[in-house]
């Protein structure tokens, strides 16, 4: 599941070796030289971080900051001469932001609760408070007080190429201090920090009140497969349906059909108005769009239209707002890739295409096809019949979770002993534990970080009236993992700058790891570990092969946009189906042996979170490397050590952690071994 969007993104940088500037060298009209040499004279730090800094602040100051002379002396004065007197700075810095970004951090969670979580009652300002952002004006006030000045100055910015060519070399102090430097490389408008956080509000409120009761949906047929209420949130209810249905000899087919002509009605904005209505009286037939009461067929006007496709454009437009503002004018796209994962979108892709295009996709669905005893269909992109719970009646693994976890408290309480069935000391397990709080979701589910060490992260997943059942629990145990991560992270690494993993994807690989024992925390675990190994290997490469998909649509339809600012949100839509047909025909037609499907376009994260896709497929890779790694090693002692390293750049997390660089060969070779296994097996 998802991660709460942080509320500010600090990215890895560094200091203290002594390499040529390679940023924007302008100056803004600035004459830098004097003040440089009078510093230098002065200073007993490196000439080149001297120099670097000068500019940098040079690049961001405006005539409202200040004269010629106001900026020299304001660089002499603020200038750290010593490391002694850096780190005495730096040090006050990590203790007040903790406190800016913690409380504020905290003031959100209270504020958007009532949309986020069961049990309160809605009123007409709910949505309004879950837009406020208390640090909408954050950068604008860090400039007017000349504090951001004083970063800059004192811990300038580095390139992605930089570091990735002197990290390495560096202390955890001098990492805190680069990841300090990329706190202030905008001058971002208040108003268009604003507009983002409304956007963004506006899109989870539509996504997560977006729920299709499944009672209500008939095939074209006339049948009814559900019996009793089932309210399924777009995208991942639907989709996990699909996953369920596949332990359903009898009518799994069926429903996995009718869910998937509800995606398609999605996807091209056709759901009809009464579906999200909560108006029970209705039945829905998705396969002719027809909706019937009491036994009479009425008119309706569609859900969708243009809405879906105007969040996503008004994502686009509130993002590309800021792109004048943002250093080398940069891209969403690039600050997505380049700042915040530290993979370009290029290497990003080159991993995706490996995948796509390797010979072990035909390889693994026709084990696929075989397996079902059928040709594959285009929501077999979903197939989880490689799980061992796959083979585990779906109603029994209901029952089973529900009289374990009657409440979410009953779930919260039982954290601990989840942590030392994984090798977590019971100290370490009560410490994470005490740290992590535990909510009824109104969405699908996910988890909070938290951004100051007094304050807890926040775990939310589905809990019915009855109690909890096995998806509730799938996505707990998975968000829980984030959990352990958020918490290991912020209290053990060297320094508040040094806070979190290299970007979500490392995050989103211990939750999978988490996610994919929760059989064996129920006490399910099969007695056969090779046969487990290698479905596990062919699962991960299918979810691999799945998601890569979907994040190559969404790249693209990123890519679109920003090649066609003015389209409206009409143009927009036909683009998206466009290009989700072309990403299916290049990739997934020679396997499925259809065209022109549009399925890769249903996920939820395109409106409320995009280009957030992409973590899930590289994190499956970290994923697959650091479950082997953790193979016949102690979890807990593991994950421990792995994760207190922080926030450094991903292939030097990699190296240090499990001494090897992100790379798709293993997962491509283990899933051809674990093929040929499976194939020898009746």
């Amino acid at each position: 599941m998802r991660q709460i969007r942080q509320l500010f993104i600090l990215i890895l940088l560094s200091m203290t070796a002594v390499i040529s500037y390679a940023n924007n060298d302008s100056t803004n009209g600035y004459e830098v030289n004097n003040i440089i040499a009078a510093i230098q004279a002065k200073s007993t730090m490196p000439a080149a971080l001297v120099e670097r800094g000068v500019k940098q602040v040079a690049a961001l100051w405006t005539t409202e900051d200040g004269t010629q002379q106001e900026f020299e002396r304001f660089c002499y004065d603020n200038f750290c001469k010593t490391l002694e007197e850096k780190t005495v700075l730096f040090n006050r810095i990590c203790d007040n932001f903790e406190t800016i970004f913690g409380h504020d951090n905290r003031v959100a969670i209270e504020l958007q609760r009532p949309e986020q979580v069961v049990g309160y009652p809605s009123t007409s300002v709910d949505q309004l408070f879950s837009a406020y952002n208390g640090l909408a004006h954050f950068q604008e006030d860090m400039y007017a007080s000349k504090l951001a000045f004083v970063v800059i100055l004192n811990f300038p910015h580095f390139t992605l190429k930089e570091k990735q060519q002197n990290g390495s070399r560096w202390s955890d102090l001098e990492w805190g201090f680069v990841r300090l430097g990329d706190v202030f490389t905008s001058r971002v408008l208040a108003s268009v920090e604003l507009n983002l956080s409304n956007v963004m509000a506006a899109a989870n409120n539509y996504i997560d009140n977006y729920n299709v009761d499944m009672q209500q949906v008939g095939s074209y047929y006339n049948e009814f497969y559900w019996e009793n209420s089932l309210p399924l949130i777009t995208h991942w209810g639907l989709r996990d349906e699909i996953k369920a249905a596949y332990a359903d000899k009898e009518k799994g087919l069926h429903k996995q059909m009718v869910i998937y002509d509800v995606m398609k009605r999605i996807i091209q904005g056709e759901v009809p108005t009464v579906v999200t209505r909560h108006n029970w009286d209705y039945k829905w037939y998705p396969s002719t769009n027809q909706i019937m009461m009491n036994g009479i067929e009425i008119l309706t006007d569609g859900l969708e239209k243009k809405s879906r496709y105007q969040y996503l454009l008004d994502f686009f437009h509130a993002e590309k707002a800021a792109d004048e503002y943002c250093q080398g004018n940069s891209t969403f796209i690039d600050r997505k890739f380049e700042d915040e994962y530290e993979i370009s979108v290029e290497e990003a892709e080159t991993l995706f295409k490996e995948v796509l295009a390797s010979p072990q996709v035909k390889q693994v669905a026709d084990l696929i096809s075989k397996r079902m005893g059928r040709k594959l269909q285009p929501f077999d992109i979903w197939y989880d019949g490689f799980k061992e719970r796959s083979n585990v009646d779906q109603s029994k693994l209901d029952e089973l979770v529900k009289q374990k976890y009657p409440t979410k408290d009953a779930f919260a309480k039982d954290l601990p002993n989840i942590l030392t069935k994984l090798g977590f000391t019971k100290e370490m397990a009560s410490f994470i534990c005490s740290h992590v709080s535990v909510d009824a979701s109104v969405g699908a589910g996910h988890a909070w970080e938290s951004k100051m060490k007094c304050d807890n992260s926040m775990l939310r997943t589905r809990v019915g009236e009855d109690g909890m059942d096995y998806k509730g629990y799938n996505i707990g145990v998975h968000e829980f993992g984030h959990n352990v991560e958020q918490t290991i992270s912020l209290h053990y690494v060297p320094n508040y700058f040094l806070t979190g993993v290299p970007n979500t994807a490392f995050t989103e690989a211990l939750a999978f790891v988490f996610q994919g024992k929760d059989l064996q925390l129920l006490g399910l675990d099969t007695a056969d570990k090779t046969l487990s190994e290698d479905l596990n290997a062919v699962d991960l490469f299918w979810q691999c092969y799945e998601i890569m998909g979907v994040s190559m649509v969404d790249i693209q339809v990123w890519k679109w946009m920003y090649a066609n600012p003015n389209a409206d949100a009409a143009q927009l839509k036909e683009a998206v189906l466009a290009i989700a047909k072309d990403v299916w025909n290049q990739y997934y037609a020679p396997v499925f042996k259809m065209k022109d499907e549009t399925i890769l376009a249903v996920y939820s994260h395109m409106i409320i979170d995009p280009l957030y896709l992409s973590a899930y497929p590289i994190g499956h890779l970290i994923d697959f490397q650091l479950e082997t790694y953790l193979k016949d090693k102690n979890m807990g002692e593991e994950v421990t050590r792995i994760y207190k390293l922080g926030r450094l750049i991903p292939d030097l997390w990699m190296e240090r952690a499990m001494g090897q660089k992100l790379s798709t060969q293993p997962l491509l070779e283990r899933t051809s071994m674990a093929v040929k296994n499976l194939s020898k097996k009746k």
